[in-house]
């Protein structure tokens, strides 16, 4: 009871409270309370910030260190694949002089920057290497030769540079020149995962294998190449320079990098003390599960060795795909820290200085608004006092701004009075043309349907009537000539001989007339002219179809590119779906006439009521198709050729429709492909 009496009392003292008081009350407010709420906002945006443009900043660094670490892995296999194609490889190699072979080994190992080349002989056996003589030394058959990839012919694959995790031994014995650059002494570390040993037995190397042939491709050797990252500081300096180049970061922040086997620092320009590097250190406990372990990677602080960085970390993965190692870059985070509580402090003393000064002019201007405000509240007075419509009634303020919020409550009630009115009439007028705009739209599309089946229909029966009439009057003279040349032949007997050639060339005229005939009826009555149906393998379909279009092939620079990988049968007829296959593929090849690449996909799907079936997908890179021609593709006697009928892919689409399929066409680029030219698709049960 006291507590109501005494907010009561609070109340009424605020109502006759002079206008003075008031202003100066809400004049001081918002310097007191609000400002300093923003002040907190804008420092937790701030560092907020600060530190994701931190964040930005490095992994647009590890984004640099991948690039080049990638470049300098593709170059180890290119630079394998071109020397084992080098012609003066091939001479000394004719020439048996082993001496040649290895200065030339030698010469190729200084160029590339590789750590190690060797030649094998086909059994595994050191031929020759770029580090010792030749008649020195021989290499066991397996370690030599475990690694190196072949097709199922036993041919040598093509240039497979990779990452290898290798033990020491198979090191040694693919360079023994190596073997200092091996041993290394793991060193305790802060928040790493405890392990019992002591040194790295392991070795990490870019390896990189070629087989050496003849002029008609038989293996004559085997060149393996590949460079240890194990303390190879050349590298690692060089990612970093390129990285960080001197004056790339500033307030006196340094950059590093580092490539770690597992979790272990096998070369980086992390500093253990001045001089000496933090090789043999590993990784904390944190960051290792999350990149070694699940794969991701990390873009945050950590403490590298003895010091908060800036670091990104990302997984190295092996030919296998297995995560073996890291690739690191950071920066020191302690400048940026320093900086940014600076640059905060800076903008909470402003605002400190601006709320001061605010404070005291919204005083001085609080005393000037008064005296305005009791000319105003006289001047509404009179007005309420003489228009009976701008009348204010009773309001339980007692001063001037008291009677202006009462005047303005009024007028605000009635402007949203008729505002509300309005909005409840623009609502229902929105869903009374919404609810018309839906209907138009529904009977706009259901005629548009109808529409195109109506011409379809008129279309076929057209098709129809003219191929019947076209058929019977051209069947008649068909018979009549092949009569009257059967007759000629009996007549003439042997005398006919010198004119065999032509009458066995006007037996295949007519032949070829019977077959234009059978064609037209079977694009006007497709359903008459079903065939046998089977279980059909798309894949051998494909493969049968290429080897029929194989001539048109051989004219082109047209690469093919095959991805197979449907399982289920098809039931269709065989000679009509290649009928369709062919189709496809010849027009795929005549959208290339400058070369390109022929893509056919294959692929096990489900169609939208759970039935399944086969995917095939036929593409090309040539110029695409436009809105117009994938508008009408489809209907009979459309052409885009000046050679052709317009009736394939009418024909096409009938015979696929038959055994409850679909044929559908489209741009590669407007299904997600950075590819242009044009997709056929065809869905079959």
């Amino acid at each position: 009871m006291g507590q109501r009496l005494s907010a009561q009392g609070l109340r009424l003292r605020w109502q006759h409270l002079p206008v003075r008081h008031k202003l100066m009350v809400l004049s001081l407010l918002p310097l007191l309370v609000v400002l300093p709420l923003l002040v907190a906002a804008l420092v937790l945006w701030g560092s907020s910030a600060y530190d994701r443009l931190l964040i930005t900043k490095v992994r647009s660094d590890l984004a640099v260190a991948h690039g080049y670490f990638g470049r300098v892995l593709a170059e180890v296999g290119t630079g394998t694949q071109a020397l084992a194609n080098a012609h003066t490889l091939h001479l000394a190699l004719a020439a048996q002089q082993p001496e040649a072979l290895q200065r030339e080994l030698a010469q190729a190992r200084q160029r590339l920057g590789f750590d190690f080349v060797n030649l094998y002989t086909l059994d595994g056996q050191l031929h020759s290497a770029s580090w010792q003589d030749p008649a020195s030394a021989t290499l066991n058959a397996a370690p030599a030769m475990a690694q190196l990839d072949l097709t199922d012919a036993g041919q040598p694959a093509s240039v497979n540079a990779q990452l290898q995790l290798l033990s020491q031994a198979k090191v040694l014995a693919l360079a023994p020149h190596l073997a200092p650059r091996l041993s290394i002494t793991l060193i305790p570390t802060q928040g790493a995962v405890p392990s019992n040993r002591s040194q790295e037995d392991q070795a990490l190397v870019m390896l990189a294998s070629h087989a050496v042939t003849d002029a008609q491709g038989q293996p004559l050797a085997w060149l393996r190449a590949g460079v240890l990252l194990n303390q190879n500081l050349a590298l690692i300096d060089h990612i970093n320079h390129i990285v960080y180049p001197e004056g790339s970061l500033p307030l006196g922040s340094v950059g590093t990098a580092t490539l770690f086997l597992d979790d272990v620092r096998i070369t980086t320009n992390v500093r253990l003390f001045q001089d000496q590097r933090a090789i043999g250190t590993r990784v904390s406990q944190a960051v290792r599960e999350a990149v070694l372990v699940r794969g991701e990677t990390w873009l945050d602080r950590a403490f590298v060795v003895n010091d908060w960085y800036v670091s990104a970390y990302e997984p190295l993965l092996n030919g296998q795909g297995a995560r073996v190692g890291m690739l690191y870059v950071g920066y020191l985070e302690t400048p940026f820290r320093q900086t940014k509580y600076g640059i905060l402090a800076i903008i909470v003393g402003i605002f400190a200085v601006a709320m001061v000064l605010a404070a005291w002019l919204s005083l001085r201007w609080a005393r000037s608004i008064f005296q305005p405000l009791e000319r105003m509240s006289h001047t509404m007075q009179q007005v309420q006092d003489g228009d009976v419509a701008a009348r204010v009634g009773p309001l339980p303020q007692q001063d001037e701004l008291g009677a202006l919020a009462s005047h303005l409550d009024q007028l605000l009630t009635a402007v949203d009075d008729k505002t509300r009115t309005l909005q409840h009439w623009a609502q229902e007028l929105d869903a009374k043309v919404t609810e018309r705009t839906r209907d138009l739209a529904a009977s706009h599309e259901s005629l548009k349907l109808t529409q195109a089946q109506l011409v379809k229909s008129e279309k076929l029966a057209a098709i129809g009537q003219l191929t019947a009439s076209v058929a019977h009057e051209i069947n008649n003279p068909i018979a009549v000539m092949q009569g009257n040349l059967d007759l000629v032949r009996e007549t003439l007997g042997s005398q006919a001989l010198p004119i065999g050639p032509e009458l066995k060339l006007m037996d295949q005229q007519i032949e070829r007339m019977r077959l234009i005939v059978t064609q037209l009826l079977q694009y006007a009555r497709p359903n008459d002219y079903a065939g046998y149906v089977e279980a059909v393998d798309v894949n051998d379909a494909l493969a049968s179809s290429l080897v029929l279009v194989e001539h048109l092939l051989n004219r082109t620079h047209i690469k093919v590119q095959r991805q197979w990988q449907a399982s289920r049968p098809v039931h269709i007829n065989r000679q009509e779906l290649q009928q369709v296959l062919i189709n496809l593929l010849i027009n795929a090849i005549q959208a290339m006439p400058e070369g390109g690449e022929l893509l056919l996909r294959t692929s096990d799907q489900t169609d939208a009521q759970g039935l399944a079936g086969v995917r095939i997908e036929v593409c090309d890179t040539g110029a695409g198709l436009s809105p117009a021609n994938l508008e009408q593709l489809f209907s009979p006697f459309y052409t885009t050729k000046n050679d052709g009928n317009g009736l394939g892919l009418w024909i096409s689409v009938g015979l696929v429709e038959r055994y409850g399929g679909s044929i559908r066409a489209g741009n590669r680029r407007d299904q997600g492909e950075d590819l242009p030219g044009a997709v056929f698709t065809v869905d079959l049960l």
